[in-house]
């Protein structure tokens, strides 16, 4: 948020850091940082803190400047991005023993590398906001600015819990900063006592932050009151408290201040980040806050790492332009353009073999030996056939690809829209034309994509519709994972053999075993999510043996 702050934004995070895990007086000011006991007195000094506690990896601390490149947090793209590698969307080109492909391949235990950083990272962005909140009030400005402050602040903490909640489940409830002996010794809280925490905070907080609607061009990126509902609503669907979650959902709807955007491309090339259709997005700057999105998914033929991966499911998924579901059998369908005939959607998420990008022909063809971005099982390049075409810039001059200043979607209006279709039809209650074409139709229908309309009213019938739609709509954001835990489905769907594109006549078509995919398509990997076991994330094993009681 607040991108003109960024070039001061170190010392704010330096200051957060140090204090937020060490609380003792000092002798004199030092020269090198903030002390914490002059800090707290100006209206600048108190934006500066809270822009370090909105961008709230540690990387960012050490060397503000530098590209986010590997915090694994829910709001840097390799946290919430690469969530999509451990689903049946995409596949993490590193391998199977890479952390994202174990958390439900069956290998997924509590030395998983991401988990830590998950964890470290969420906790210690409840720490900044712990510190901030106990010394906001210290400072001598207008109380109007201390109430919304202190609410954003309460907001970034309640999301922390909210995906802890989610994923771990049973965690420590934070609210104060703890000495050291006091972190030792924490106890965990209940997933239901740390939902009820995160539902309470959401629903005080969205009282007190603007309309999105009223926020100045420099302020995009800080807290909304549809932030908050948009986070009390995944909250409420994660309890399936279905009833609530609708209206949760229709308060931001009523409103009128989001809109579906036409173009679906735009809001996630850096074309139109000020999009009313975006409620809240990680907030970059190239130069001087940048990401390294583009270094970690370009075809490895631009430079690029190549590490996201869609999955042939993924692109199954996409209906055919009438509006019916796909199938190898159905004559439209072209192997050679498998987004010929189908979902705008598709060409707009997913690179495929003879596509054109930034003047390249992106070639995975496995018998092409002459192509630097093959598909292969030995080079940095795609192991599917597909790569990222969502959030990839064809426009992008900057030459360092870890140079990036594309934001990071989180919450969009079309996430909005469609869980709240999936709440009225979970709760129970009738649905009718209108309510579809408040919802679904109008998602389906933005001019960039102008799918055919739903007319589906039979319940078992339409949430098989509108869970396709999620999947097609939100696909690669970091949703598909939470999405197959709510739904309890996740055991079924991620069991199994996953493939690639598809390559009917290639010769050197990788298979499982000496079996040949009937669509010819390259296998590249099986998954074994484990019912009863992988639900919830174990907490890291670093953590228990600091501390037994988070066992």
């Amino acid at each position: 948020m607040m991108k003109k702050v960024y070039k001061n934004i170190f010392m704010a995070i330096v200051a957060l850091s140090i204090t937020a895990s060490c609380r003792k007086d000092l002798d004199r000011a030092p020269l090198d940082q903030f002390s914490s006991a002059t800090f707290w007195t100006t209206e600048q000094n108190i934006m500066l803190a809270l822009t370090g506690v909105y961008r709230g990896n540690i990387q960012m601390a050490v060397n503000p400047t530098s590209a986010e490149y590997s915090a694994t947090d829910w709001w840097s793209y390799h946290g919430l991005l690469f969530l999509e590698l451990a689903t049946d969307n995409a596949y993490d080109r590193r391998g199977d023993n890479s952390g994202f492909n174990r958390l439900t391949n069956g290998t997924l235990d509590a030395t998983n590398s991401y988990l830590g950083n998950y964890w470290s990272l969420s906790y210690n962005r409840i720490a900044r906001c712990n510190y901030f909140l106990e010394n906001i009030n210290k400072a001598q400005i207008d109380a109007a600015k201390i109430s919304r402050m202190s609410a954003e602040a309460r907001f970034i903490r309640a999301c922390q819990y909210f995906y802890l909640s989610q994923y771990f489940g049973a965690v420590p409830l934070v609210q104060k900063t703890l000495s050291l002996t006091e972190a030792n010794s924490v106890t965990k809280a209940t997933k239901e006592q740390v939902q009820a925490y995160a539902e309470s905070e959401f629903k005080a907080v969205a009282a007190l932050l603007p309309k999105q609607s009223v926020l100045a061009g420099t302020e995009r990126g800080r807290a909304t009151q549809q932030a908050a509902l948009a986070f009390l609503g995944r909250t409420y669907l994660g309890e399936q408290k279905f009833a609530e979650a609708a209206a949760c959902y229709k308060q931001i709807i009523d409103l009128n201040d989001n809109s579906i955007d036409p173009d679906f491309e735009g809001l996630f090339n850096g074309a139109n980040e000020s999009s009313r259709e975006i409620i809240f997005a990680t907030q970059y700057l190239q130069d001087l806050a940048p990401n390294s999105m583009l270094q970690h998914n370009y075809p490895a033929k631009l430079g690029g790492f190549a590490l996201d991966c869609p999955l042939s499911s993924l692109v199954e998924s996409y209906e055919f332009t009438d509006g019916t579901p796909f199938s190898f059998a159905d004559p439209r369908y072209n192997a050679a353009d498998p987004g010929q005939n189908r979902d705008p959607r598709l060409k707009y998420t997913v690179l495929y073999n003879g596509r054109t990008f930034k003047n390249i022909i992106y070639n995975s063809n496995p018998d092409d030996a002459s192509s630097a971005d093959q598909l292969t099982l030995t080079k940095q390049a795609t192991r599917t056939g597909y790569l990222l075409k969502k959030f990839n810039s064809e426009v992008f001059s900057g030459g360092d690809l870890q140079n990036s200043g594309i934001d990071l979607p989180i919450v969009r209006y079309a996430e909005v829209l469609l869980s709240y279709l999936e709440a009225k039809l979970e709760s129970g209650d009738a649905i009718d034309q209108t309510l579809l074409d408040q919802t679904i139709n109008k998602v389906r229908g933005r001019a960039s994509v102008n799918m055919p309309r739903v007319t589906e009213t039979n319940p078992s019938l339409l949430r098989v519709i509108l869970r396709r739609e999620r999947r097609n709509e939100l696909a690669l954001e970091g949703l598909r994972y939470w999405d197959l835990l709510r739904w309890k489905t996740i055991g079924q769907v991620l069991k199994g053999d996953f493939y690639g594109a598809a390559f009917p006549k290639a010769v050197n078509l990788r298979k499982k075993g000496t079996v040949i995919d009937p669509y010819g398509r390259w296998y590249v990997t099986s998954k074994a999510f484990r019912v009863g076991m992988d639900e919830l994330w174990p907490v890291p094993q670093s953590e228990v043996n600091i501390n037994p009681n988070l066992k």
